[in-house]
C-alpha cells in the first residue's frame, strides 16, 4: 500500500474531508479538513490497519498565517507510515477534534501541542498544560514567542552555565 493508494481510497470514502495529497519530499502528506480528522483517523485504524500514532505535533507557518497539526500513523501490517496534516488559522483559541479516543498515545501528544502552540483539541479528556506551569503566559514554540525575563520573580535564563551549544561553554 502506497500513500497514493491510501489517498485515493480515503478521497473516495471522505470526499468532503480529504483535501489533497501533497507530494512534498521526502515525506508526502494527506491534507485533511479539521472537521473530519477524527473520522479519518478512526477509519485508518479500523479499516486500513494503522495500529499506532507514531507522532503528533504542531507547526507554526507564521508567514502563511496558519498552524498545522500533523499526524504520523504507522501500520505494522503494511509497514508504512502515513502523514496527515490539518491546517488552521493562526489565531488564539483555534481548535481541532481530539484523536485521543482512537489512539491513547495521542493524549499526551495533544497536550504538548496545546502547551507549545496553543492549539486546543476538542473532546480531549484533560486539556491542560503538560510542560509549562498552568499560569505560564504564551506558547513557547510559536515563532513570534518572546521568552519572559522573569516567572514569578525568578529569572528565566535563555542559556545555562556550561551550555556549549549556546556559546557560553568552556
Amino acid at each position: 500500500m502506497t500513500v497514493q493508494d491510501l489517498y485515493e481510497k480515503l478521497k473516495a470514502k471522505f470526499p468532503a474531508h480529504i483535501v489533497e495529497l501533497s507530494e512534498t519530499k521526502p515525506d508526502p502528506y494527506i491534507k485533511v479538513e479539521a472537521a473530519g480528522i477524527l473520522e479519518v483517523v478512526q477509519s485508518l485504524r479500523d479499516e486500513f490497519e494503522f495500529q499506532t500514532v507514531a507522532n503528533l505535533g504542531g507547526i507554526d507557518y507564521i508567514e502563511e498565517k496558519q498552524f498545522a497539526v500533523f499526524y504520523h500513523l504507522f501500520s505494522y501490517t503494511h509497514k508504512v507510515v502515513v502523514a496527515l496534516k490539518v491546517f488552521l488559522p493562526r489565531e488564539d483559541g483555534v481548535s481541532v477534534p481530539s484523536v485521543a479516543s482512537v489512539y491513547k498515545a495521542a493524549n499526551w501528544l495533544e497536550r504538548e501541542t496545546y502547551d507549545m502552540y496553543g492549539i486546543r483539541f476538542e473532546g480531549h479528556p484533560d486539556m491542560r498544560r503538560i510542560l509549562c506551569p498552568e499560569d505560564w503566559e504564551g506558547y513557547p514554540l510559536r515563532k513570534d514567542y518572546k521568552t519572559p525575563d522573569y516567572y514569578r520573580g525568578i529569572p528565566v535564563p535563555l542559556y545555562f552555565e556550561g551550555d556549549s551549544s549556546a556559546g557560553g561553554g568552556h
